[in-house]
């Protein structure tokens, strides 16, 4: 018996195989769209992430940047600080420089023969004052070394003068017990004829004798015509005619305390030979003496605050131990020897000396 065997229509066959292809197709898509899609996720995961990424960096940075605006804000605040104590420090230090030197000026006044270290410091103070204020603070320190210098050059020539007259003070007291009066020395002589000592101690004044004037009756108070109220006459001396040596007030006084430090220093009083000098001796004097005298008016003996000591070189002349006190301690009683009667002055003068308060 024949078996018939049923085959598949060419339609089914077809079919079956756009089907599987389809299905086929069909899963290739599915796989294909899956693993995009996975891809895409996975991109977007990643920039997810560096934009987190990038945004931490940002605040980072921009945390970065605060925090060196502030230590520049905070350095700038600590110079501004530091430079103001530095201004007010160099300024605090020339001020206590400048107070200290103007207290060694106003002490010292008077006291120096050679007058220069004294102007140089006032010179410094008026830069000092003048300039400081709008100084920075490195010119503020050089202004304060040079001040503090200046001073120092005071109290050093100060020192010098205080033993000088140290020195002339112990001379004086090794002389004191062989000084004689001014009139005893000048008189000394041998019979034989004056001796060296004495040709070398005689007075070096060779002119007409004049005399210390009393005050001028009815005086107006100008030069050479002072009044009684305006003058006073020393204690302890008067001249060989009997007329009291007479200065303004003011100098007589300082003058006693000076005589008083003179004796204790060379065992004997300041000897005196002309005090105030009225207008017509000025007169008399210069016709007699010519330019050596001062022009009728202008004698500072005219304004009661002038003397000469004797001409008598060996007592008072320039290498004595009276001048040599004179000069060193004159001035802390207000009485000097002023520049042009020094030695190398413009008319050198070893007996005159002025008051200066």
């Amino acid at each position: 018996m024949r078996v018939s065997v049923i085959r598949p229509s060419w339609e089914v066959v077809i079919r079956r195989v756009v089907v599987a292809a389809v299905a086929a197709l069909a899963l290739a898509l599915a796989v294909g769209g899956g693993a995009q899609a996975w891809v895409a996720a996975e991109r977007r995961g990643a920039l997810a992430q560096r934009e987190v990424a990038e945004l931490r960096v940002d605040d980072a940075l921009a945390a970065a940047r605060d925090d060196l605006g502030a230590r520049a804000a905070s350095s700038a605040a600590w110079d501004a600080a530091g430079a103001a104590a530095l201004q007010a420090d160099a300024r605090a230090a020339l001020g206590s420089a400048v107070a200290r030197a103007r207290g060694t000026l106003e002490a010292s006044a008077g006291t120096l023969g050679d007058d220069a270290p004294r102007t140089a410091l006032a010179a410094q103070l008026d830069v000092a004052q003048s300039e400081g204020p709008t100084a920075s603070p490195a010119v503020i320190r050089r202004l304060t070394a040079a001040v503090t210098g200046a001073e120092q050059a005071v109290h050093a020539a100060v020192a010098d003068e205080e033993a000088r007259a140290a020195a002339a003070q112990e001379a004086a007291r090794e002389a004191a017990q062989a000084a004689t009066t001014p009139a005893a020395r000048a008189g000394a002589s041998t019979s034989g004829g004056a001796s060296a000592a004495t040709d070398r101690c005689a007075t070096t004044y060779g002119g007409p004798a004049f005399y210390t004037s009393a005050p001028t009756d009815g005086g107006d108070g100008s030069n050479g015509r002072l009044p009684g109220s305006a003058l006073s006459a020393v204690s302890w001396a008067r001249d060989s005619r009997g007329t009291p040596f007479y200065l303004r007030s003011d100098a007589a006084a300082a003058l006693e305390r000076l005589n008083a430090a003179f004796r204790a220093a060379l065992g004997h009083d300041l000897a005196l030979d002309l005090t105030y000098r009225d207008y017509d001796t000025q007169v008399a004097m210069r016709a007699a003496l010519g330019s050596v005298a001062a022009v009728p008016g202008t004698s500072s003996h005219g304004t009661g605050l002038a003397l000469d000591v004797p001409e008598l070189p060996c007592d008072y002349g320039w290498d004595s131990a009276a001048r040599a006190w004179l000069v060193a301690n004159g001035p802390a009683y207000g009485w000097v020897s002023p520049a042009w009667a020094r030695q190398g002055g413009s008319n050198p003068e070893y007996w005159h000396y002025e008051y200066r308060g």
